[in-house]
């Protein structure tokens, strides 16, 4: 039996990390992992985190090129998920009811393509009817920031 961390695991550990109240993330300046609030952080979550270092680090730059867009629905996933919270997504998804249904419609869509569990990376989930949804849902997110702007 390998050692190899799967993205379910990293995404585990990620979301203990951030609902502890701690902030991991890749700092811009340096493309590091950093940490915020470590105190926070449970001794076996950090332990976790450590010994998975490497995967972390992967999962965090393989977003370092991502769209806009695909950030966008990143962060909508780990709203809904309770693993990050974002203020500005919440205000959008309760004002604009239309907005929250086309968000669970792409989670459906994603389901229907095979992600079952919120600990696994959905991108490789996505498909051509999901990408068009998660389009519309960026255009509808900008334009609502637009509008509260």
């Amino acid at each position: 039996m390998g050692s190899e961390i799967t993205s379910m695991q990293v995404l585990m550990i990620l979301s203990q990390i951030w609902k502890s109240g701690a902030n991991i993330y890749l700092d811009k300046t340096d493309d590091r992992i950093a940490i915020d609030k470590q105190k926070l952080i449970p001794v076996e979550v950090m332990q976790a985190a450590e010994q998975n270092f490497q995967a972390i680090d992967d999962w965090f730059k393989s977003w370092k090129n991502a769209s806009n867009e695909k950030v966008t629905l990143m962060k909508m996933v780990h709203q809904s998920c309770g693993w990050q919270l974002n203020k500005k997504l919440d205000d959008w998804l309760c004002d604009d009811v239309e907005s929250l249904d086309m968000f669970y419609d792409w989670m459906v869509v994603l389901a229907e393509n095979g992600w079952k569990d919120i600990y696994e990376d959905y991108r490789q989930y996505e498909n051509d009817k999901s990408n068009k949804m998660a389009h519309e849902l960026y255009i509808r997110a900008v334009t609502y920031a637009k509008k509260g702007a």
